[in-house]
């Protein structure tokens, strides 16, 4: 009898979990580029293919994790993280409650930090909270990122990879959308404080210049970046449906 071919998925499946042996071996070996190693290429396919992320999510999790932790020292338990961010929220109520007590540049200055902490401290959390509803969960909590270094939260890939795409596109987007309205959401405490006219116009000027970095560089990295990359996906995966 003649031997059944393979399906054209099966194929597929084949390939991209030799290619994944492959670049797990080399992490193993201690190379953690990723990228040159074609990770994020094989990860782009298998994200297209429903079957093939039941299938080899839990492995491209694994190198992902390896790797992370191969190159960030300085890393703790994402709760950890999550207590700071939040610590530093409750810091910034502080700001408003001495912006009220105090008059002059020194209750200027109070609200002013209260708008830049609620900035630093709600993107992490929110972060969290919207991976959470999507079935993302976290392995590490971390400071990095391009200069000055920022507070961070790694996934767990393989959850990362079984959430549908418009969840992780959603994920991405919502640290960044806290991120602005953290400015704004201080500035509506400013009437009912002792602050001087100039703190109003700082952090209505926070907030705008957050929205113009976003509008003319995260749209090609960061955030904003990866949620076009994974609502494009959730797009390429609907036509496929349709296709069949």
């Amino acid at each position: 009898m003649e031997a059944l071919r393979p399906t054209p998925q099966q194929v597929l499946l084949a390939e991209l979990g030799r290619e994944l042996d492959r670049i797990e071996t080399e992490v193993a070996a201690g190379n953690t580029d990723l990228a040159a190693l074609g990770f994020w290429r094989t990860v782009g396919a298998i994200k297209l293919d429903r079957v093939a992320v039941l299938e080899l999510a839990e492995q491209a999790g694994r190198i992902d994790t390896a790797a992370f932790r191969a190159r960030v020292g300085a890393r703790a338990r994402p709760w950890v993280g999550v207590t700071a961010m939040i610590a530093l929220t409750a810091l910034g109520f502080v700001g408003i409650w001495l912006a009220d007590v105090w008059t002059g540049a020194w209750a200027g200055l109070a609200i002013l930090g209260t708008g830049v902490a609620w900035s630093i401290g709600w993107h992490l959390p929110t972060h969290v909270f919207v991976g959470w509803l999507g079935g993302i969960r976290f392995t590490d909590a971390f400071l990095g990122g391009p200069p000055p270094p920022r507070p961070g939260i790694k996934t767990d890939y393989a959850t990362y990879l079984h959430a549908e795409p418009s969840m992780r596109a959603w994920f991405h987007a919502s640290g960044a959308i806290a991120t602005k309205i953290a400015p704004f959401a201080a500035l509506a405490f400013w009437p009912s404080t002792g602050a001087p006219a100039w703190a109003a116009w700082a952090l209505a000027a926070l907030g705008v210049l957050q929205i113009v970095t976003d509008l003319t560089l995260s749209r090609k990295s960061s955030d904003w970046k990866k949620f076009r990359r994974e609502r494009q996906v959730a797009r390429d995966r609907q036509a496929a449906l349709s296709r069949i």
